[in-house]
């Protein structure tokens, strides 16, 4: 590749993003000099800077005068960030990060099951009940079943009306993605019974019993993150 065409810059960020998230470059250490990282990735120098201004604003690296672009340690990453969790999904292991997604999907979703059965609107409901449907037309097919299921609970935090809860919609996917693979691989009873504590909270919020949403909400999730440490076990 001639270093003075850039490739997409995306993809040079996507490499990057990697090899600091696997721990490739680690935290707290400096990143090559421009010469090197130019002949590692066979680019230039304006396809190096742009990546480098991507990533300190995914808080992954800093630039600092005469030193150079060092790693941040982990607690100044932006976790939130779409490519930053997908950095994860593809380069940590489902064991080491599903507990971590599903302490913060226990945290906000029962609240937002319980804030849904309050106020959605009768075309919320049908979104949310066509969901669900989905998921149980698509039982056996695990793919679609996990879109379904993305779905159901994407329409839930819509249903909140808050923008700040739809941002979290990025985080629920990289869990479902990473982990309900794994969930959705047990006894056909246990699918059975999720697919069965899914429809509680259906009628939850259908019934506008904004407590028994949350409470529903949350069993679903404790006994989901059971079946992704069982499956672990065994693998």
């Amino acid at each position: 590749m001639n270093k003075d065409t850039p490739p997409a810059d995306s993809g040079l960020v996507d490499q990057i993003g990697r090899e600091i998230i696997s721990g490739g470059f680690a935290a707290g250490s400096l990143l090559p000099n421009e010469a090197e990282m130019r002949d590692r990735y066979s680019i230039s120098r304006t396809a190096l800077r742009e990546a480098y201004s991507k990533l300190m604003a995914k808080g992954l690296v800093s630039a600092r005068p005469k030193v150079g672009t060092s790693v941040r340690p982990r607690a100044h990453w932006n976790m939130l960030d779409q490519d930053v969790l997908s950095w994860h999904l593809q380069t940590v292991p489902a064991e080491d990060i599903a507990a971590d997604l599903y302490t913060l999907r226990r945290m906000i979703e029962p609240a937002t099951a319980e804030l849904a059965a309050k106020i959605r609107t009768d075309q919320d409901m049908e979104k949310i009940a066509a969901a669900f449907e989905a998921m149980k037309a698509n039982a056996t097919q695990e793919g679609p079943l996990i879109e379904a299921d993305f779905s159901f609970h994407l329409a839930i935090l819509n249903a909140t009306r808050n923008p700040f809860i739809n941002a979290f919609s990025a985080l629920i996917r990289a869990a479902m993605v990473s982990t309900f693979e794994l969930s959705w691989r047990g006894a056909e009873v246990i699918k059975d019974q999720r697919l069965a504590q899914h429809g509680d909270v259906v009628d939850a919020i259908r019934a506008q019993d904004s407590a028994t949403a949350r409470a529903a909400m949350e069993l679903l999730l404790d006994e989901s993150i059971e079946d992704v440490s069982e499956a672990l076990i065994k693998r």
